[in-house]
């Protein structure tokens, strides 16, 4: 993602939930209410994730939403739609959203039927999380978690920008998550004959059993469809593993 689109959706998201200290409560979709400490003009879009599951795993998918005092409650409503595209979702169609507060660093979420499946609240909580006012989510009253609880239903690598089917130019940033031995792991830029456009390897803050942090730039001299594909190469017998695949549209 171009670090200018970062920034304008970074301070974006912290006018959506970390504003001044008056606090109002926005009704939204009837039975629904989410605290919000600002609002924004309702016609201003703006891009947000929704995790869903891929290989079991969450993912990332792009989606534009229209911002406002209540842009966490439109976000989970949107992940209940579901996705056009190739993943999939553990959230039973029939769960509802009663109601959401964000109050110091968690949003408190009601849902009805409660949800129990680790894949469904991970996608929740995934989502939720992306906004600098949520650190951790609780779900229908019980103790809040982050992300770290969800380990299991995270990938080794877990590339949270830029997201599929994004446009991007020469000397992008990616960034993410990843735990992998010794905290390295590999990417390849393809054009759309599969051709090679750039290549390197990547070190993590931390691996090895503890997630870390990651951020490369990827140069490159090419226009049109390609893919970003980032992947571990086993100690064992040099073989690709955890491989992950994102298409892009390169400028």
């Amino acid at each position: 993602m171009p670090s200018r689109l970062v920034l304008s959706l970074a301070l974006l998201l912290f006018a959506a939930g970390c504003g001044g200290d008056d606090t109002t409560t926005v009704t939204v979709r009837e039975t629904v209410t989410e605290t919000a400490a600002s609002s924004l003009p309702s016609e201003a879009p703006t891009l947000v994730a929704l995790y869903f599951l891929q290989d079991g795993k969450v993912w990332p998918e792009q989606r534009g939403l229209v911002t406002g005092p209540a842009i966490a409650t439109n976000t989970v409503h949107q992940l209940f739609e579901g996705t056009e595209r190739e993943l999939t979702s553990a959230i039973p169609p029939e769960t509802r959203l009663r109601s959401l507060a964000i109050e110091s660093g968690v949003a408190s979420i009601v849902l009805d039927p409660a949800v129990t499946d680790p894949k469904a609240l991970a996608q929740l909580t995934y989502t939720l999380t992306q906004f600098d006012s949520v650190q951790r989510v609780s779900f229908n009253g019980d103790p809040a978690v982050g992300r770290a609880a969800f380990e299991a239903e995270t990938p080794a690598i877990l590339l949270e920008s830029p997201l599929s089917h994004e446009e991007v130019e020469s000397g992008f940033e990616a960034t993410g998550t990843a735990n992998t031995f010794e905290a390295t792991f590999q990417y390849e830029l393809r054009d759309a004959d599969d051709k090679i456009l750039k290549k390197n390897f990547v070190t993590a803050t931390s691996g090895s059993g503890t997630r870390g942090t990651f951020r490369f730039t990827v140069p490159y001299e090419a226009s049109g469809p390609g893919r970003l594909v980032v992947f571990e190469i086993s100690a064992e017998d040099g073989s690709r593993t955890n491989e992950r695949s994102i298409p892009l549209s390169l400028r």
